[in-house]
């Protein structure tokens, strides 16, 4: 028997096809005991197969910069707290933080020299503190300036210490 060249082209399709397809779908070995009733835990299994037609991976998109809005929104809580602040002493902090934090932004975005970006910051940083002094109780100025060196997680720490000998010096007296 002779096999001419479209018998052979055919052939090596079918067999291209056939394997094409156990590669996209296998004989369900390892994923729930689909196709030909072989399920995983059998031992017959191989995984699923990789398809032949390479897939396109998305690069992952870069997180947007946020803005001093949401940087202040979502540290507030925890400063509010550290520092035990009122509503008013909240708005004051905020809305002079929110300014503070936008111009900092700012200064990042032109890229200016070292010694030029350390003398904006130090400015913008002296101008934060004055308007804060002026807006905040000087007691919770002193402690948010504190806090700034220490950390808010450390501040709140301190706090709860505090509260616990206030709380053990008051049933020592009673």
């Amino acid at each position: 028997m002779k096999i001419n060249g479209t018998h052979l082209v055919i052939l090596f399709i079918v067999l291209l096809a056939g394997s094409e397809l156990q590669a996209q779908y296998g004989r369900g070995y390892g994923y729930g005991g689909g196709g030909y009733g072989y399920g995983s835990g059998y031992g017959y299994g191989y995984g699923r197969q990789r398809s032949a037609i390479p897939r396109v991976q998305e690069t992952p998109k870069e997180p947007e910069p946020k803005t001093a809005e949401q940087i202040v929104d979502q540290e507030m809580p925890g400063i509010a707290e550290a520092l035990e602040l009122n509503e008013f002493e909240v708005a004051v902090l905020s809305s002079t933080l929110k300014k503070y934090v936008q111009k900092r932004i700012e200064m990042q975005i032109l890229e200016l020299s070292p010694e030029q970006m350390r003398e904006g910051m130090e400015k913008i940083t002296e101008a934060q503190d004055e308007e804060l002094k002026a807006g905040l109780p000087l007691e919770k100025y002193e402690a948010f300036v504190e806090m700034q060196k220490k950390g808010i997680q450390k501040t709140k720490k301190e706090k709860k210490r505090e509260r616990k000998r206030q709380k053990k010096k008051k049933k020592n007296k009673t």
